[in-house]
Protein backbone atom coordinates (compact mmCIF):
# COMPACT_ATOMS: atom_id res chain seq x y z
CA UNK A 1 0.00 0.00 0.00
CA UNK A 2 1.45 3.36 -1.02
CA UNK A 3 1.69 6.29 1.37
CA UNK A 4 3.27 9.67 0.73
CA UNK A 5 3.61 12.34 3.43
CA UNK A 6 3.04 15.22 1.00
CA UNK A 7 -0.10 13.63 -0.41
CA UNK A 8 -1.47 12.90 3.04
CA UNK A 9 -0.66 16.20 4.77
CA UNK A 10 -1.01 18.72 1.91
CA UNK A 11 -2.81 17.45 -1.17
CA UNK A 12 -5.91 16.01 0.47
CA UNK A 13 -6.76 19.14 2.49
CA UNK A 14 -9.45 21.67 1.46
CA UNK A 15 -7.63 24.00 -0.92
CA UNK A 16 -9.23 27.19 0.33
CA UNK A 17 -8.13 26.78 3.96
CA UNK A 18 -5.07 28.63 5.23
CA UNK A 19 -2.05 26.39 5.69
CA UNK A 20 0.63 28.95 6.57
CA UNK A 21 0.83 32.51 7.80
CA UNK A 22 4.10 34.32 7.14
CA UNK A 23 4.41 38.08 7.34
CA UNK A 24 1.49 39.52 5.39
CA UNK A 25 0.98 36.30 3.42
CA UNK A 26 -1.76 33.75 4.04
CA UNK A 27 -0.92 30.68 1.99
CA UNK A 28 -3.76 28.31 1.29
CA UNK A 29 -3.40 24.55 0.99
CA UNK A 30 -3.99 24.85 -2.75
CA UNK A 31 -1.22 27.44 -3.10
CA UNK A 32 1.15 25.41 -0.95
CA UNK A 33 0.36 22.26 -2.92
CA UNK A 34 1.17 23.97 -6.21
CA UNK A 35 4.46 25.27 -4.80
CA UNK A 36 5.30 21.81 -3.48
CA UNK A 37 4.74 20.35 -6.95
CA UNK A 38 6.88 22.98 -8.65
CA UNK A 39 9.64 22.50 -6.11
CA UNK A 40 9.44 18.73 -6.53
CA UNK A 41 9.92 19.08 -10.27
CA UNK A 42 12.88 21.39 -9.65
CA UNK A 43 14.52 18.88 -7.30
CA UNK A 44 14.11 16.15 -9.90
CA UNK A 45 15.61 18.44 -12.53
CA UNK A 46 18.62 18.95 -10.25
CA UNK A 47 19.16 15.22 -10.02
CA UNK A 48 17.42 14.14 -6.82
CA UNK A 49 16.12 10.59 -6.94
CA UNK A 50 14.08 8.45 -4.57
CA UNK A 51 15.93 7.56 -1.38
CA UNK A 52 18.56 10.30 -1.73
CA UNK A 53 19.04 13.04 0.82
CA UNK A 54 18.06 16.70 0.49
CA UNK A 55 19.63 19.03 3.07
CA UNK A 56 17.70 22.12 4.16
CA UNK A 57 19.89 24.93 5.56
CA UNK A 58 17.73 28.04 5.50
CA UNK A 59 15.63 30.22 7.72
CA UNK A 60 11.96 29.53 8.34
CA UNK A 61 9.75 30.47 5.41
CA UNK A 62 7.00 29.21 3.16
CA UNK A 63 9.76 28.00 0.83
CA UNK A 64 11.26 25.91 3.65
CA UNK A 65 7.95 24.11 4.16
CA UNK A 66 7.34 23.69 0.42
CA UNK A 67 10.77 22.22 -0.29
CA UNK A 68 10.48 19.85 2.66
CA UNK A 69 7.23 18.46 1.30
CA UNK A 70 8.57 18.51 -2.25
CA UNK A 71 11.42 16.22 -1.26
CA UNK A 72 8.93 13.93 0.44
CA UNK A 73 6.67 13.91 -2.58
CA UNK A 74 9.41 12.67 -4.91
CA UNK A 75 10.49 10.00 -2.43
CA UNK A 76 13.66 11.71 -1.21
CA UNK A 77 14.82 11.88 2.42
CA UNK A 78 14.79 15.22 4.24
CA UNK A 79 17.40 16.46 6.71
CA UNK A 80 17.49 19.92 8.25
CA UNK A 81 20.21 21.90 10.00
CA UNK A 82 20.43 25.14 11.94
CA UNK A 83 20.88 28.30 9.86
CA UNK A 84 23.54 29.88 12.10
CA UNK A 85 26.34 27.32 11.93
CA UNK A 86 30.01 27.75 11.17
CA UNK A 87 31.51 26.51 7.87
CA UNK A 88 33.19 23.59 9.64
CA UNK A 89 29.80 22.48 10.98
CA UNK A 90 28.19 22.64 7.55
CA UNK A 91 31.15 20.72 6.13
CA UNK A 92 30.40 17.93 8.60
CA UNK A 93 26.73 17.76 7.60
CA UNK A 94 27.55 17.91 3.88
CA UNK A 95 29.90 14.97 4.17
CA UNK A 96 27.70 13.00 6.54
CA UNK A 97 24.45 13.33 4.56
CA UNK A 98 25.97 13.18 1.05
CA UNK A 99 23.03 15.37 0.08
CA UNK A 100 22.36 15.59 -3.65
CA UNK A 101 20.93 19.11 -3.30
CA UNK A 102 21.36 21.67 -0.52
CA UNK A 103 18.68 24.33 -0.01
CA UNK A 104 20.13 27.66 1.18
CA UNK A 105 19.30 31.34 1.52
CA UNK A 106 21.30 34.54 1.92
CA UNK A 107 21.99 33.85 5.59
CA UNK A 108 23.56 30.42 5.06
CA UNK A 109 25.06 30.74 1.58
CA UNK A 110 28.47 32.24 2.54
CA UNK A 111 29.16 29.57 5.15
CA UNK A 112 27.97 26.78 2.85
CA UNK A 113 30.21 28.05 0.06
CA UNK A 114 33.18 28.04 2.43
CA UNK A 115 32.21 24.53 3.50
CA UNK A 116 32.40 23.36 -0.12
CA UNK A 117 28.71 22.83 -0.82
CA UNK A 118 27.75 21.93 -4.40
CA UNK A 119 24.43 21.89 -6.26
CA UNK A 120 22.91 24.64 -4.14
CA UNK A 121 19.30 25.72 -4.61
CA UNK A 122 19.15 29.26 -3.23
CA UNK A 123 16.03 30.99 -1.95
CA UNK A 124 15.96 34.78 -2.24
CA UNK A 125 17.53 37.46 -4.40
CA UNK A 126 21.23 36.57 -4.21
CA UNK A 127 24.03 36.84 -6.77
CA UNK A 128 24.88 33.25 -7.68
CA UNK A 129 28.07 31.44 -8.56
CA UNK A 130 28.47 28.52 -11.00
CA UNK A 131 26.80 25.41 -9.63
CA UNK A 132 24.19 27.46 -7.74
CA UNK A 133 20.56 27.72 -8.81
CA UNK A 134 17.91 30.36 -8.21
CA UNK A 135 14.85 28.90 -6.51
CA UNK A 136 12.53 31.59 -7.85
CA UNK A 137 13.81 31.29 -11.42
CA UNK A 138 13.47 27.53 -11.59
CA UNK A 139 10.10 27.55 -9.81
CA UNK A 140 8.70 30.04 -12.32
CA UNK A 141 9.24 27.64 -15.21
CA UNK A 142 8.42 24.38 -13.40
CA UNK A 143 5.17 22.52 -13.81
CA UNK A 144 2.57 22.74 -11.03
CA UNK A 145 1.64 19.11 -11.70
CA UNK A 146 3.58 16.33 -10.00
CA UNK A 147 2.72 12.71 -9.44
CA UNK A 148 3.75 11.50 -6.00
CA UNK A 149 6.39 8.81 -5.78
CA UNK A 150 4.88 5.42 -4.84
CA UNK A 151 6.44 5.40 -1.38
CA UNK A 152 5.16 3.34 1.56
CA UNK A 153 4.87 3.83 5.29
CA UNK A 154 8.02 1.78 5.78
CA UNK A 155 10.24 3.70 3.36
CA UNK A 156 12.89 5.92 4.95
CA UNK A 157 11.63 9.51 4.73
CA UNK A 158 13.13 11.64 7.51
CA UNK A 159 16.46 12.10 9.19
CA UNK A 160 16.23 13.75 12.61
CA UNK A 161 19.56 14.84 14.03
CA UNK A 162 20.60 14.47 17.64
CA UNK A 163 21.71 17.70 19.30
CA UNK A 164 25.38 16.74 19.37
CA UNK A 165 25.63 17.60 23.07
CA UNK A 166 27.51 14.34 23.75
CA UNK A 167 29.43 14.05 20.47
CA UNK A 168 29.05 14.70 16.75
CA UNK A 169 25.37 14.93 15.71
CA UNK A 170 23.98 11.69 14.32
CA UNK A 171 20.93 11.15 12.15
CA UNK A 172 18.10 9.09 13.58
CA UNK A 173 16.64 7.33 10.55
CA UNK A 174 12.84 7.29 10.39
CA UNK A 175 10.32 5.87 7.94
CA UNK A 176 7.19 7.84 7.01
CA UNK A 177 5.29 5.73 9.52
CA UNK A 178 6.93 7.61 12.41
CA UNK A 179 5.40 10.92 11.34
CA UNK A 180 1.92 9.47 10.85
CA UNK A 181 1.93 7.52 14.11
CA UNK A 182 3.13 10.54 16.07
CA UNK A 183 0.41 12.68 14.52
CA UNK A 184 -2.28 10.15 15.43
CA UNK A 185 -1.05 9.42 18.95
CA UNK A 186 0.34 12.75 20.18
CA UNK A 187 -1.14 15.55 18.06
CA UNK A 188 -4.62 14.04 18.11
CA UNK A 189 -4.50 11.71 21.11
CA UNK A 190 -2.88 14.15 23.54
CA UNK A 191 -3.17 17.73 22.25
CA UNK A 192 -6.47 17.26 20.45
CA UNK A 193 -5.47 19.41 17.48
CA UNK A 194 -8.46 20.79 15.59
CA UNK A 195 -9.04 22.63 12.33
CA UNK A 196 -9.42 26.07 13.92
CA UNK A 197 -6.00 25.91 15.60
CA UNK A 198 -3.20 28.32 14.73
CA UNK A 199 0.20 27.10 15.89
CA UNK A 200 3.16 29.36 16.69
CA UNK A 201 6.52 27.76 17.54
CA UNK A 202 9.41 29.25 19.48
CA UNK A 203 12.09 26.88 18.08
CA UNK A 204 12.91 27.06 14.39
CA UNK A 205 11.76 24.55 11.78
CA UNK A 206 15.08 22.71 11.56
CA UNK A 207 14.16 21.30 15.00
CA UNK A 208 11.71 18.46 14.43
CA UNK A 209 9.72 19.35 17.54
CA UNK A 210 8.87 22.71 15.97
CA UNK A 211 8.53 21.60 12.36
CA UNK A 212 6.11 18.80 13.16
CA UNK A 213 3.96 20.99 15.39
CA UNK A 214 3.97 23.91 12.93
CA UNK A 215 3.91 22.39 9.45
CA UNK A 216 3.00 18.72 9.76
CA UNK A 217 0.59 17.96 12.58
CA UNK A 218 -1.68 21.01 11.97
CA UNK A 219 -1.96 20.03 8.31
CA UNK A 220 -3.42 16.70 9.37
CA UNK A 221 -6.57 18.49 10.55
CA UNK A 222 -6.59 21.45 8.16
CA UNK A 223 -5.21 23.91 10.73
CA UNK A 224 -2.61 26.65 10.22
CA UNK A 225 1.04 27.13 11.12
CA UNK A 226 2.79 30.47 11.65
CA UNK A 227 6.35 30.80 10.31
CA UNK A 228 8.82 33.67 10.59
CA UNK A 229 12.49 33.96 9.63
CA UNK A 230 13.83 35.89 12.62
CA UNK A 231 15.37 34.42 15.71
CA UNK A 232 12.85 34.04 18.51
CA UNK A 233 12.86 36.63 21.27
CA UNK A 234 10.30 37.45 23.91
CA UNK A 235 9.62 40.80 22.20
CA UNK A 236 9.00 39.16 18.85
CA UNK A 237 6.84 36.39 20.26
CA UNK A 238 4.60 38.82 22.12
CA UNK A 239 4.12 40.80 18.91
CA UNK A 240 3.36 37.65 16.90
CA UNK A 241 0.84 36.51 19.48
CA UNK A 242 -0.93 39.85 19.32
CA UNK A 243 -0.84 39.90 15.51
CA UNK A 244 -1.84 36.34 14.62
CA UNK A 245 -3.77 35.26 17.75
CA UNK A 246 -2.45 31.69 17.82
CA UNK A 247 -4.25 29.03 19.83
CA UNK A 248 -1.16 26.89 20.55
CA UNK A 249 2.32 28.09 21.48
CA UNK A 250 5.11 25.57 21.00
CA UNK A 251 7.57 26.58 23.68
CA UNK A 252 10.78 25.64 25.51
CA UNK A 253 11.66 26.40 29.14
CA UNK A 254 14.37 28.92 28.27
CA UNK A 255 11.93 31.11 26.36
CA UNK A 256 9.25 30.66 28.99
CA UNK A 257 11.69 32.15 31.47
CA UNK A 258 12.53 35.04 29.12
CA UNK A 259 8.85 35.78 28.53
CA UNK A 260 8.12 35.80 32.26
CA UNK A 261 11.04 38.17 32.91
CA UNK A 262 10.06 40.60 30.14
CA UNK A 263 9.06 44.02 31.52
CA UNK A 264 5.85 44.05 29.46
CA UNK A 265 4.81 40.48 30.26
CA UNK A 266 1.87 41.45 32.44
CA UNK A 267 0.36 43.65 29.71
CA UNK A 268 0.40 41.13 26.82
CA UNK A 269 -2.93 39.67 25.76
CA UNK A 270 -2.41 35.89 25.74
CA UNK A 271 -6.12 35.06 25.75
CA UNK A 272 -6.08 33.48 22.28
CA UNK A 273 -3.89 30.62 23.52
CA UNK A 274 -5.71 27.51 24.65
CA UNK A 275 -2.46 25.75 25.55
CA UNK A 276 1.31 25.86 25.31
CA UNK A 277 3.55 22.85 24.90
CA UNK A 278 6.94 22.53 26.53
CA UNK A 279 9.71 20.15 25.47
CA UNK A 280 13.35 20.14 24.46
CA UNK A 281 14.57 20.17 28.06
CA UNK A 282 13.14 19.64 31.51
CA UNK A 283 10.67 22.30 32.69
CA UNK A 284 11.48 23.22 36.31
CA UNK A 285 8.37 23.07 38.46
CA UNK A 286 9.05 26.53 39.90
CA UNK A 287 9.27 28.00 36.40
CA UNK A 288 6.01 26.25 35.54
CA UNK A 289 4.34 27.87 38.56
CA UNK A 290 5.67 31.31 37.64
CA UNK A 291 4.20 30.88 34.14
CA UNK A 292 0.83 29.77 35.51
CA UNK A 293 0.66 32.67 37.92
CA UNK A 294 1.54 35.29 35.29
CA UNK A 295 -0.09 34.04 32.08
CA UNK A 296 -2.62 31.37 33.07
CA UNK A 297 -2.04 29.50 29.79
CA UNK A 298 -2.05 25.73 30.46
CA UNK A 299 1.36 24.16 29.81
CA UNK A 300 1.44 20.62 28.44
CA UNK A 301 4.90 19.43 29.40
CA UNK A 302 6.31 16.34 27.73
CA UNK A 303 9.49 14.67 26.60
CA UNK A 304 10.49 13.25 23.26
CA UNK A 305 13.65 12.72 21.28
CA UNK A 306 14.99 12.38 17.78
CA UNK A 307 15.42 8.69 18.53
CA UNK A 308 11.68 8.30 19.22
CA UNK A 309 10.69 10.84 16.54
CA UNK A 310 8.61 13.08 18.81
CA UNK A 311 6.89 13.12 22.23
CA UNK A 312 6.41 9.80 24.05
CA UNK A 313 5.62 10.97 27.60
CA UNK A 314 3.27 13.89 28.11
CA UNK A 315 0.85 15.59 30.39
CA UNK A 316 -2.68 15.86 29.03
CA UNK A 317 -4.85 19.01 28.92
CA UNK A 318 -6.97 19.11 32.04
CA UNK A 319 -4.80 16.60 33.92
CA UNK A 320 -1.41 18.30 34.17
CA UNK A 321 0.81 17.51 37.12
CA UNK A 322 3.41 20.22 37.73
CA UNK A 323 6.91 18.79 38.06
CA UNK A 324 6.12 15.70 36.02
CA UNK A 325 6.37 14.82 32.35
CA UNK A 326 3.01 13.11 32.46
CA UNK A 327 2.24 9.57 31.43
CA UNK A 328 2.79 7.50 28.32
CA UNK A 329 1.42 8.88 25.07
CA UNK A 330 -1.15 6.37 23.71
CA UNK A 331 0.64 3.48 22.01
CA UNK A 332 3.85 3.78 24.05
CA UNK A 333 5.01 1.94 27.16
CA UNK A 334 7.78 3.13 29.46
CA UNK A 335 9.72 1.36 32.20
CA UNK A 336 12.21 2.58 34.78
CA UNK A 337 15.08 0.10 34.99
CA UNK A 338 17.98 -0.55 37.34
CA UNK A 339 21.57 -1.10 36.24
CA UNK A 340 20.83 -4.77 35.52
CA UNK A 341 17.89 -3.90 33.27
CA UNK A 342 15.23 -4.99 35.75
CA UNK A 343 12.12 -2.85 36.39
CA UNK A 344 12.22 -0.68 39.52
CA UNK A 345 9.25 -0.09 41.82
CA UNK A 346 7.45 3.24 41.80
CA UNK A 347 9.38 6.04 43.46
CA UNK A 348 12.85 4.74 42.69
CA UNK A 349 15.16 6.38 40.14
CA UNK A 350 16.53 4.46 37.18
CA UNK A 351 17.07 4.62 33.44
CA UNK A 352 14.04 5.05 31.21
CA UNK A 353 13.24 2.53 28.48
CA UNK A 354 10.53 3.35 25.95
CA UNK A 355 8.73 1.04 23.54
CA UNK A 356 6.51 2.40 20.78
CA UNK A 357 5.69 2.66 17.08
CA UNK A 358 8.07 5.55 16.22
CA UNK A 359 11.47 4.33 17.38
CA UNK A 360 14.17 5.10 14.82
CA UNK A 361 15.80 2.31 12.88
CA UNK A 362 19.37 3.38 13.55
CA UNK A 363 21.93 6.10 14.02
CA UNK A 364 23.13 6.43 10.45
CA UNK A 365 26.70 5.23 10.12
CA UNK A 366 27.16 4.24 13.78
CA UNK A 367 26.48 0.54 14.27
CA UNK A 368 27.99 0.42 17.76
CA UNK A 369 25.84 3.23 19.16
CA UNK A 370 22.82 1.83 17.31
CA UNK A 371 23.28 -1.55 19.01
CA UNK A 372 23.47 0.09 22.45
CA UNK A 373 20.43 2.29 21.97
CA UNK A 374 17.88 0.62 19.69
CA UNK A 375 16.32 -2.80 20.22
CA UNK A 376 13.57 -3.19 17.65
CA UNK A 377 10.77 -0.90 18.75
CA UNK A 378 12.42 -0.27 22.12
CA UNK A 379 14.69 2.68 22.96
CA UNK A 380 17.12 2.87 25.87
CA UNK A 381 17.14 6.59 26.55
CA UNK A 382 19.94 7.26 29.04
CA UNK A 383 17.56 9.56 30.94
CA UNK A 384 16.97 9.10 34.66
CA UNK A 385 13.34 8.87 35.71
CA UNK A 386 11.08 7.78 38.49
CA UNK A 387 7.38 6.97 38.26
CA UNK A 388 4.92 7.85 41.00
CA UNK A 389 2.02 5.75 42.22
CA UNK A 390 -0.38 7.46 39.79
CA UNK A 391 1.78 6.60 36.77
CA UNK A 392 3.29 10.07 36.25
CA UNK A 393 6.93 10.12 35.24
CA UNK A 394 9.47 12.49 36.80
CA UNK A 395 12.75 13.43 35.15
CA UNK A 396 15.99 13.45 37.13
CA UNK A 397 18.46 14.42 34.40
CA UNK A 398 20.88 12.40 32.34
CA UNK A 399 22.77 9.53 33.91
CA UNK A 400 26.06 11.10 32.84
CA UNK A 401 25.13 14.45 34.47
CA UNK A 402 24.79 13.06 38.02
CA UNK A 403 27.11 14.45 40.71
CA UNK A 404 28.41 12.37 43.58
CA UNK A 405 28.42 14.74 46.56
CA UNK A 406 29.40 13.48 50.00
CA UNK A 407 29.14 9.95 48.66
CA UNK A 408 25.54 10.43 47.46
CA UNK A 409 24.38 10.94 43.87
CA UNK A 410 22.71 14.31 43.27
CA UNK A 411 20.75 15.36 40.16
CA UNK A 412 21.75 18.89 39.05
CA UNK A 413 18.15 19.46 37.91
CA UNK A 414 16.92 19.32 41.54
CA UNK A 415 19.22 22.17 42.57
CA UNK A 416 18.44 24.12 39.39
CA UNK A 417 14.70 23.80 40.01
CA UNK A 418 15.13 25.08 43.55
CA UNK A 419 17.14 28.15 42.53
CA UNK A 420 14.80 29.03 39.65
CA UNK A 421 12.10 29.25 42.29
CA UNK A 422 13.81 32.36 43.68
CA UNK A 423 12.12 35.47 42.22
CA UNK A 424 15.47 37.00 41.19
CA UNK A 425 16.59 34.01 39.11
CA UNK A 426 15.60 33.49 35.47
CA UNK A 427 18.01 30.70 34.49
CA UNK A 428 20.39 28.35 36.23
CA UNK A 429 22.75 25.45 35.55
CA UNK A 430 24.58 23.33 38.08
CA UNK A 431 27.91 21.60 37.48
CA UNK A 432 30.18 19.53 39.65
CA UNK A 433 33.57 21.08 40.41
CA UNK A 434 36.43 19.60 42.41
CA UNK A 435 37.49 21.53 45.53
CA UNK A 436 40.24 20.04 47.70
CA UNK A 437 39.73 16.73 45.96
CA UNK A 438 35.97 16.60 46.55
CA UNK A 439 33.10 17.20 44.10
CA UNK A 440 30.80 20.05 45.09
CA UNK A 441 27.87 21.65 43.20
CA UNK A 442 28.51 25.01 41.55
CA UNK A 443 25.47 26.99 40.37
CA UNK A 444 25.80 29.31 37.37
CA UNK A 445 22.94 31.77 37.74
CA UNK A 446 21.33 34.30 35.40
CA UNK A 447 19.47 37.05 37.24
CA UNK A 448 16.37 38.91 36.14
CA UNK A 449 16.98 42.40 34.79
CA UNK A 450 17.43 44.78 37.69
CA UNK A 451 17.45 42.03 40.31
CA UNK A 452 19.84 42.21 43.22
CA UNK A 453 20.70 39.15 45.27
CA UNK A 454 23.93 37.80 46.72
CA UNK A 455 25.46 34.36 46.35
CA UNK A 456 24.97 33.74 50.08
CA UNK A 457 21.28 34.60 49.85
CA UNK A 458 20.84 32.05 47.07
CA UNK A 459 22.74 29.44 49.08
CA UNK A 460 20.44 30.14 52.03
CA UNK A 461 17.42 29.78 49.72
CA UNK A 462 18.68 26.35 48.64
CA UNK A 463 19.62 25.26 52.19
CA UNK A 464 16.07 25.95 53.32
CA UNK A 465 14.58 23.61 50.73
CA UNK A 466 17.16 20.92 49.95
CA UNK A 467 18.98 18.25 51.88
CA UNK A 468 22.19 19.51 53.44
CA UNK A 469 24.55 17.86 50.93
CA UNK A 470 22.63 19.22 47.90
CA UNK A 471 22.88 22.99 48.30
CA UNK A 472 25.37 24.70 45.90
CA UNK A 473 28.70 25.35 47.65
CA UNK A 474 29.50 27.95 44.99
CA UNK A 475 27.25 30.41 43.16
CA UNK A 476 28.56 32.41 40.21
CA UNK A 477 26.59 34.97 38.24
CA UNK A 478 26.63 34.89 34.42
CA UNK A 479 24.84 36.93 31.77
CA UNK A 480 23.61 33.87 29.87
CA UNK A 481 24.02 30.10 29.66
CA UNK A 482 25.30 28.32 26.54
CA UNK A 483 22.54 26.59 24.60
CA UNK A 484 22.48 24.16 21.71
CA UNK A 485 20.72 25.17 18.50
CA UNK A 486 17.65 23.36 19.85
CA UNK A 487 17.63 25.50 22.98
CA UNK A 488 18.90 22.81 25.35
CA UNK A 489 21.47 23.64 27.98
CA UNK A 490 24.89 22.81 26.54
CA UNK A 491 26.64 21.36 29.57
CA UNK A 492 29.77 20.49 27.58
CA UNK A 493 30.16 24.12 26.49
CA UNK A 494 29.50 25.33 30.03
CA UNK A 495 32.19 23.01 31.39
CA UNK A 496 34.64 24.38 28.81
CA UNK A 497 33.85 27.95 29.82
CA UNK A 498 34.19 27.09 33.50
CA UNK A 499 37.55 25.44 32.86
CA UNK A 500 38.99 28.50 31.10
Amino acid sequence: MTFNLATHFVDRLPGERTALLCGDDEVTYAQLGALVNRAGNVLRELGVRSGQRVLLALNDSVEFVAVWYAAQKIGAVTAEVYSFLQPKDYAYYLGYTEAVVVIADASTLPALREAGARNLLVVGDVELLPGEHSFSTLIASASAELEAAPTTLDDVAIWKFTTGSTGAPKACVHPARSALESFDRYALGVLGLREDDRVLAVPKLFFGYARDLTALFPFGVGASGIVFPQRSTADLLFSLIERYRPTILVNVPTMMSAMIAHPAASTVDMSSLRLATSAGEALPSELHRKWDNLFGVPVIDGIGSSEAYHIYLSNVPGAQRVGSLGREVPGYTARVLDESGDPLPDGEIGTLEVTGPTIAREYYGDTEKTARTFHGDTLRTGDLFSRDADGYFHHHGRADDLLKVSGVFVAPSEIEDCLIGHPAVVDCAVLGVTVDGLVVPRACVVLAEGASVTAEELKDHARAQLAKHKYPREVVFVTELPRTANGKLDRRALRRVEAE
